[in-house]
């Protein structure tokens, strides 16, 4: 009889260990939440290459994280907050997706880099939690209904460039250098090489590089000069881009270079001669030079939370949060709500707000996640961003 008694108090034990661990993977590990808070969650480089572009975000979002707590919060709600370093890579950031969701998140503001996002956002729609990334432009990265983007997509990048090139008879004659095995680049080099032959510009140059070969860029540098370009089109991050100016420089071609968003942060690279980027144009949401008060506010404070000059990704993720708050607020969204539920308010509130932030006035959402806000094109001159008309 002892037996038996002991074996169903083993068996009601276990019973009750399953039933415990149940209960807490239904809200992604949130056994230990606070039910009066918010867990919002962030996931980007923080270390590797590509750590200019996370650290930007995981500040910007914290920035916004202490300005909504301290004014009140969301719907009377405080926020937590947590960030988790994926170096850039997909595999990383579908592990920090995962430490993040035992934490306790209910939205992700992520990821920072577009690869990573392709990988994460399978995780969230299958989860069906928030996801609202403000830098990673594939259009792979938002392609589920539970995902949508503060940034402009590699289409509308490539598009938009080769638009204003055109426009502002900048050049006929382009070289393109891209990264053919990252999908942020190649994208905005599709949309762009397209967009310049139906504008009639001449694509005297199309080179590649790859991961492992990122380095020397001679062979690229020299077909394009023998091409006779005029203006190199540069569809890809700063890091890569300030080799290319160095070694372009070395070998004696000076043409116009034009970028887009990934350039952001190359006259803060460590080693590199900011010189070399005199006179380099791109396509961004936002410069820290701009002179109206919502900027120079938003600049000052993040000078004075973290000693540095944030950089675009610094601000869209801030107004990710403040993006957040408002659809939140409009769908009376609170903590004790499920993460699918909360997704699923989202979903909808989010495409009947209207927003001026610091990356763009009036932005709106379609039901596919994409914002409509308008480009501008800044030019470094003695060191500094300019902004063009």
């Amino acid at each position: 009889m002892k037996m038996l008694k002991k074996a169903a108090s083993v068996a009601l034990a276990a019973a009750l260990v399953v039933s415990m661990a149940a209960c807490g993977s239904d809200n992604g590990g949130s056994g230990s939440r606070d039910a009066d808070k918010f867990y919002i969650g962030g996931i980007g480089p923080t270390t590797g290459d590509n750590a200019i572009y996370g650290t930007a975000v995981k500040n910007g979002i914290q920035l916004a994280v202490d300005e909504i707590n301290e004014a009140g919060g969301i719907n009377g709600y405080q926020i937590e907050y947590s960030f988790e370093d994926d170096q850039s890579d997909a595999e990383k950031s579908v592990n920090a997706y995962n430490t993040l969701k035992d934490w306790g998140m209910q939205m992700l503001v992520g990821t920072v880099t577009s690869t990573p996002c392709v990988a994460v956002v399978e995780e969230t729609h299958a989860d069906n939690m928030f996801q609202f990334t403000p830098s990673a432009t594939a259009v792979e990265s938002i392609q589920y209904d539970n995902a949508f983007r503060m940034c402009f997509s590699d289409p509308d990048q490539g598009k938009a460039s080769a638009d204003y090139i055109s426009e502002n008879g900048i050049a006929t004659k382009i070289a393109v250098i891209y990264n053919s095995s990252d999908t942020y680049s190649t994208g905005i080099r599709q949309k762009f090489e397209e967009e310049a032959e139906s504008l009639g510009l001449d694509i005297v140059a199309s080179e590649a590089f790859t991961a492992d070969s990122k380095t020397d860029f001679s062979v690229q540098i020299q077909k394009a000069k023998d091409a006779g370009a005029e203006l190199v089109f540069l569809p890809i991050y700063y890091q890569e881009a300030s080799l290319i100016l160095a070694q372009a420089n070395n070998a004696g071609f000076d043409p116009i270079w034009f970028g887009v968003d990934g350039m952001d942060g190359i006259l803060n690279l460590d080693g590199f001669d900011a010189s070399l980027a005199e006179g380099l144009m791109f396509l961004t949401p936002f410069t820290a030079d701009s002179e109206d008060e919502k900027t120079q506010t938003f600049v000052a404070d993040y000078e004075a939370a973290f000693g540095d000059t944030p950089i675009q990704f610094a601000a869209d993720a801030y107004d990710c949060l403040y993006v957040m708050k408002e659809a939140m607020e409009k769908a009376d969204v609170t903590p004790d709500m499920s993460i699918s539920d909360i997704c699923d308010a989202l979903k909808t509130s989010m495409t009947e707000i209207t927003v001026d932030g610091l990356t763009g006035t009036q932005i709106s959402w379609t039901s596919d996640g994409e914002p409509s806000k308008d480009p501008i094109v800044v030019q470094v001159e003695g060191g500094k961003y300019k902004v063009l008309e």
